[in-house]
This record gives C-alpha cells, structure tokens and sequence, in this order.
C-alpha cells in the first residue's frame, strides 16, 4: 500500500474517532443523569478547586463520571466562574446543567420570623432557637440587642433596640451571624420609617422615639387593622388631657423588665402596683420608649390616628376577633367594662 494512501486512511481513521469520541462527549455531558439527593444540598466551599468540586459531585453521586465536566470546564476557561454555595440538584440532571448552576451560584436561604408584637425578648429566645445563629443563650442575643448606634441618629434617647427589630420574615444565606441578623431588621425599620413619615402626618413635630413607642402600644393593644387609628386616638386623646393611659400591656413590659412576669396570661395586683415608668396605670404620659416591635399598620395609625374624642375602649364580648366598643365618658365606659366583667363570669361557669 502506498505511504500517501495509508497516511489518507489513517487521517480518515483520525476523523472518524474523533467524530465519535466528540459524539460520545456531547452525549455523556448532555445526557441527565438520575441520583438521590434531590433533597440534599451539596455544599461547595469556597476555594475549592474545579477538581475538588467536580470529585465531590461524583463521590456525592450528582454525576456519574467525572471526567465530561472536568474536561469541559477545563476547555471552556470555566475554573474562575465557578462559585461557592449550597447547591440542591434536581434529578435527573445532567453535567451540563450541573455546570450552568455552578457558573449562577446558589446558596440555601433560611428563614426567620418576627412577629408583630414581639418584645426583644422574644426576638433573642427566637434567635437562639436557630443554630444557624451558633448563639449559646438568649441572653447572647440580647446583649446584641444592646448596640443603640444602629439608631442612634434617629434616637438619640434609645437605650437598646426595642420597638427597632421590625417584624417580617426574613431569608438569609447560613454563613449570616446574629450580629448581622440585629443589623438586618434594623435597618429593615429605618427603610419603613422613611417610607411611612415621608407620607403627610397629623403628628410631624412628634419624635421618632415618641411615635414609635405609641405604635407599639397600638400593637399591643389593637388586633384589627381597622381599629388601630382609633386606638391610636385613645393613647392620644388622653395624653393631652392627662389621663393615665392605664394599658396592661405596659403593666406586662414593666413586670418583665423586673423579671416578675408569671407568664400565664394574668394581670395581678403585684403587676397594677409596681412602681416602674413602664407601668402606665401608676404613672402619667408614655412609657420611656417602645415596648414592642410593631408593623407598618401601628405604624401608620401612629402618624395618622383618627380624629375622634374617645378616652376609653373595652373589648366587645358580643364579637370573638379581638374588636373593642370605644367611649368618650365614664359612664358609657363603666357600662362596657361590666358588660365585659359579666360575659367572662358566665364564660368561666359554663367551663
């Protein structure tokens, strides 16, 4: 056989192996693959080399071979996009969509709640119940609950960060510390405060410190939306006459600021005496700051309250939502408070 003709066939040969090792690639980097841990994720961590990366999918079972993705990513010039993060790959999935979630990155997010009316207190206890916070106690999260220069320059008068630790769900990425996570919801109140007193208000020359303490006890206090402007109203309309504002949930705040708080829902007589500038049924005008954390419609109400001459509410025992009967005198409330003190007699008997 002549050189020229071998030489032709063994290029042919070459072709035609190539061509098939190409096929045999494209099929093995675009074929999904099935697994089991579509529920898991898979951690990359940062500074992880492809070839680390690429081992740990196989050895994990997200791809059959490693070699189609470390070939690919070594052709493409992909080693510098890959990120660090905790993946979840569907299944099946195949090399080239494992590759493409790399090149996005992915972290798992985890979540944590504050709900409206919650006290510091209970944000830490909450805080602490996650390990992703690494926190040892409650206290720990507390004493981060301390660090006032997240708002100072809104209130200069803040002695730790009560009523600031704004109620929302948040999601964040695990690596997130508690610290960070203070900082969040904080700086989470401060974009709803731009946001709700840049709107006209009937209260502008009221300080921050002095608005955000009669929303919280708007939110202590009030469980339908539509009566938070009246009960904003109350808090208001008593101030100015000077009527003690007598709400139990300040008596509430100050029992468990003297750590005397029982716990099981009752106000005692212990409570009403106490001799704190929280109790508001001893004392005259707000309590010192916030007592809670409140949302956007406490918030509001407390910019805005209704325009009424009531001095009193009571709840309403015909309703089981929450809903109160308001008053601009004392008989009229009198009246309500009996009505009340009658229906939970008869409630208690019939237990």
């Amino acid at each position: 056989m002549k050189p020229l003709r071998v030489i032709s066939l063994l290029f042919v040969l070459l072709l035609i192996t190539g061509f098939g090792i190409d096929l045999w690639f494209r099929h093995e980097f675009h074929t999904p693959f099935a697994h089991n841990h579509a529920s898991q994720y898979i951690e990359v961590p940062r500074g992880s080399s492809p070839g680390e990366i690429v081992e740990r999918l196989a050895a994990t079972g997200i791809i059959k071979h490693a070699w189609p993705l470390r070939i690919y990513i070594k052709a493409k010039g992909a080693d510098s996009r890959l990120k660090a993060g905790e993946y979840r790959f569907p299944s099946p999935i195949s090399p080239q969509q494992v590759l493409q979630k790399l090149e996005e990155g992915q972290q798992r997010l985890n979540r944590f709640t504050v709900i409206e009316g919650w006290t510091r207190w209970d944000v830490a206890a909450a805080m602490a119940r996650l390990p992703e916070f690494q926190l040892q106690s409650a206290d720990e999260a507390l004493r981060l609950m301390d660090d006032v220069n997240l708002i100072t320059d809104l209130d200069p008068q803040a002695t730790n960060l009560e009523g600031y630790l704004y109620p929302d769900t948040y999601t964040f990425p695990p690596d997130t510390s508690a610290r960070e996570m203070v900082t969040i919801m904080v700086r989470r109140f401060r974009e709803v405060w731009k946001e709700k007193s840049a709107i006209q208000s009937n209260v502008a020359n009221r300080p921050l410190r002095e608005v955000a303490t009669v929303a919280s006890l708007i939110e202590t206090e009030a469980k339908l939306k539509e009566e938070r402007p009246l009960v904003a109203s109350v808090i208001y309309n008593r101030l100015q006459t000077g009527i003690p504002l007598g709400i139990d949930s300040t008596v509430i705040y100050a029992a468990k600021l003297a750590g005397k708080w029982k716990a099981d829902g009752k106000v005692y007589q212990s409570d009403l005496d106490r001799a704190s500038p929280y109790n508001t049924r001893k004392v005259h005008g707000l309590p010192p700051g916030p007592i809670a954390s409140f949302g956007a419609r406490s918030l509001e109400a407390a910019l805005n309250p209704a325009t009424t001459d009531y001095l009193y509410y009571v709840r309403d025992p015909a309703r089981d939502d929450g809903a109160h009967n308001f008053y601009n005198n004392d008989i009229d409330f009198n009246r309500g408070v009996q009505a009340l003190r009658e229906w939970e007699r008869n409630r208690n008997s019939n237990e």
